[in-house]
């Protein structure tokens, strides 16, 4: 009857779970200025990190076999950062010509924009926590908007101004699952001294920890 029960329970386990090679513990070898680590689990889930300046990715989900490679799943599935426009505020006392927060109003820096006008050159530049002002000698009235945060890529459609806008706008970054990464069948392959995974953005190598 125990022998039995084993081999039912066997049967029932999904294949992930059973031994495989890749079973363990590996760190990013990718350099002295980012650090990152993979683990891959004996009930067939895995767990993901890299953490790159300013840059934080994490990632956790179910891998399963494929030949003599293995790919992950994120399970969860991330719901991506969205863009989306509100309603002007001030900071400081004014309204800045665009301001970038997140939705408890809290300002972002580093969001890269253009602003185009009915002649000249567009003007480029990247917010602060106070947004952005035009110069008290350009008369000129923006009449769309493009932005993009460049650390994850987040970025919205270009914002065409109307009067109603007054020339202003201010773009909310709702974060959702920000920073979790989608990985959907991204596949490892296995190195000397660890794995390799591959994604769209480029490979990255992991040493397994312990390796001599």
């Amino acid at each position: 009857m125990r022998t039995l029960l084993l081999a039912a329970a066997l049967i029932a386990a999904p294949a992930a779970a059973q031994d495989s090679p890749f079973i363990g513990e590996y760190s990013l070898a990718e350099g002295p200025d980012v650090g990152g680590g993979l683990l891959i689990r004996k009930d067939g889930r895995f767990q993901y990190m890299l953490a790159a300046g300013a840059l934080d990715e994490r990632a956790e989900g179910r891998w399963e076999a494929r030949g003599n490679q293995i790919c992950l799943t994120t399970e969860p599935k991330p719901v991506p950062p969205v863009m989306k426009k509100g309603p002007l505020i001030e900071v400081d006392g004014a309204v800045p010509t665009l301001l970038v927060t997140w939705p408890n109003g809290k300002g972002i820096p580093g969001v890269d924009f253009t602003i185009g006008f009915d002649s000249g050159d567009p003007a480029e530049d990247y917010t602060q926590v106070y947004g952005w002002t035009m110069p008290e000698d350009d008369e000129r009235v923006p009449r769309w908007v493009e932005v993009r945060e460049p650390i994850y890529d987040i970025f919205a459609p270009r914002y065409e101004l109307t009067e109603a806008d007054g020339g202003k706008l201010r773009v909310v970054i709702v974060p959702n699952d920000v920073g979790v990464v989608d990985f959907d069948n991204a596949c490892v392959e296995k190195t000397e001294r660890g794995v390799v995974l591959h994604r769209a953005e480029g490979d990255m190598r992991f040493a397994r920890l312990g390796a001599e």
